[in-house]
Parts: structure tokens; C-alpha cells; sequence
């Protein structure tokens, strides 16, 4: 099933000790661009994140938007320094000794010294951190491909009734051509008639004149390879992933066919239909920028 650049996806992961929020929104771009918005102290999760996004997504510009609270925060463990605590109080001991004064050191004081009793902030480990995150990357991205995948389904079905009316359109040029010429060679033979009165008419520079004509306002090749494009196009429709570009490039060549039609045009009502095949074919190739 073909998807659409434009989505949304969020997730959200609670655990005991943390949560993390995961937003992914994307638009249409030539190439695929990601960019990620997120805590520093998550930075080095980055590329970790990124190939990750890889693996769900082409082509577009996606923006990742990760808010993470850590319920750790503010739990701190206690340590005890005993080997400085007892190099302390053999320092307090000397200086009783050298300077004849009290030894009153007690538990309190100690425990005011520097680097006697510390506070250390709980870690968490990287790969719990990253598999924490992943869950709610994981999930944000599916939604962001079902999302996708919904809008590229509504971008199919509005292609293909598009070809429909192009078919519809070649198939009145397709038919127009030969009365054209025909009604050409009557206008001809009435012009004839006209100067020469009830002289007998050249049929053979008539026919020579009707042949010079209809092979300067032919585009029975052009609508062959038209026709044979919008099939293409059909079928590129219903592959898989990364159809955008090819269906660019048809559309690209359908254009083209388009434009030699109308250049060829002698006739009002081709002309028209040749205009309205080029505005169908420019509606499509905006329809097709949307897709991956």
C-alpha cells in the first residue's frame, strides 16, 4: 500500500521510574530529513533514534518531538567515607598533641568534615534508558505509519479516478482525429467548388493536400504512448513502498505527451481537451508530491 509523506504518531510509555512521550509528525520532502528535538541528557540516544526511524520511514521531512520524566529524580544514596573519616580524627589527635588543646570531635563534627559523607545521585543504566525509549519510539512510529498509510489510500483512489477522466479524454481525441480530416477535405472540395465552379475537381491534389494535413495534426503516436503511461501508472499505484519518485517521472512523460497533442491541435474541441488533460496531469503531480 502506498503512504502519504504527511502523518502524525504519539506514544506514550509510564514505568515505574520514568515516562516518555514520543511525537513524530511528518510532511512531503524530495529526501528523507530528520530532525530530533529532545533532553540533552538523552543526546546520545540520537543516532540510536534515527536509524530506528529509518527502518519505518523512505522519504519526507519527520520531526521527532521526545519529552522524558525521570521519577528518579531527587533519589539520592548516602556514602559513607570511613578510611578519610579515620584520617580525620588521627589528624584531630595530632593537633591535640602539638598545640595542647581539647579533643572534642564528635559524631557531628565528623560528619561536617569534607568528603565524609557524600550524596550520590542514582544512575540509570543506558541500556534500560534506551529500551524505555524504544517502546515509545516503536509505538509513535506505527501510529505515524497507519496514519500514512490512511492518507496514501485517499491519494490512490483520487489518482486513479483522475486516469479515469484522462482516459475518458484521449479517447475523444482518439475519435476526433479522422473526422477532422474529414471534415477538412469537405472544406477543401468547398473551396475548390467555390473558384472552379462545375469544373472537374483535382480529387488527386485534393487527396494530396487532405494527406499533408492529416500527417501534420497526427498524434496517433503521441495518444499510444499517453495511454500506455496511464497504465503504468496504474499499475506503479498498486506496488509497494517508494513509488513516489517513479510516479513523478510517468507524470513527467505524460505531460510531455500532452503538450505535443496540444501543439498538433487544429481544432477547437481537441485543443480543449488537450488543456484539460495537462490541468488533470498537474493536479496528479501535486497529488504525487505527497507521496513517499
Amino acid at each position: 500500500m502506498i503512504k502519504s509523506m504527511t502523518g502524525f504518531g504519539r506514544c506514550e510509555v509510564s514505568e515505574a521510574e520514568r515516562k516518555f512521550t514520543v511525537e513524530i509528525k511528518g510532511v512531503n520532502h524530495r529526501y528523507l530529513d530528520i530532525g530530533v528535538r529532545m533532553p540533552k541528557k538523552l543526546n546520545f540516544f540520537e543516532t540510536m533514534i534515527r536509524n530506528a526511524l529509518k527502518q519505518y520511514v523512505q522519504r519526507g521531512k519527520v520531526d521527532i518531538f521526545i519529552t522524558y520524566e525521570d521519577m528518579t529524580e531527587g533519589q539520592v544514596s548516602l556514602k559513607y567515607n570511613r578510611t578519610l573519616a579515620m584520617e580525620y580524627i588521627e589528624y584531630f589527635h595530632k593537633m591535640e598533641e602539638e598545640f595542647g588543646i581539647d579533643y572534642d570531635v564528635r559524631v557531628s563534627t565528623l560528619a561536617k568534615c569534607l568528603e565524609v559523607l557524600t550524596m550520590e545521585e542514582q544512575t540509570v543504566g543506558e541500556e534500560e534508558l534506551w529500551n524505555s525509549l524504544k517502546k515509545a519510539l516503536d509505538g509513535a512510529c506505527r501510529q505515524f505509519v497507519e496514519t500514512r498509510m490512511a492518507e496514501g489510500e485517499n491519494l490512490r483512489k483520487d489518482i486513479l479516478l483522475k486516469l479515469d477522466d484522462m482516459l475518458e479524454k484521449v479517447a475523444f481525441i482518439e475519435e476526433r482525429s479522422p473526422q477532422i480530416v474529414a471534415e477538412y477535405r469537405e472544406k477543401i472540395e468547398a473551396k475548390v467548388r467555390e473558384v472552379l465552379g462545375d469544373a472537374q475537381l483535382d480529387e488527386g491534389r485534393i487527396a494530396a493536400e487532405v494527406v499533408i494535413f492529416a500527417d501534420k495534426i497526427c498524434t496517433d503516436e503521441e495518444v499510444v504512448r499517453l495511454k500506455s503511461h496511464i497504465q503504468h501508472m496504474r499499475e506503479t499505484l498498486g506496488a509497494k513502498d517508494g513509488i513516489g519518485r517513479k510516479l513523478d517521472f510517468i507524470a513527467q512523460e505524460m505531460n510531455r505527451e500532452a503538450n505535443t497533442i496540444l501543439s498538433k491541435a487544429n481544432d477547437l474541441e481537441v485543443s480543449n481537451r488537450a488543456i484539460d488533460l495537462k490541468t488533470e496531469i498537474e493536479k496528479i503531480r501535486e497529488q504525487i508530491q505527497n507521496i513517499e
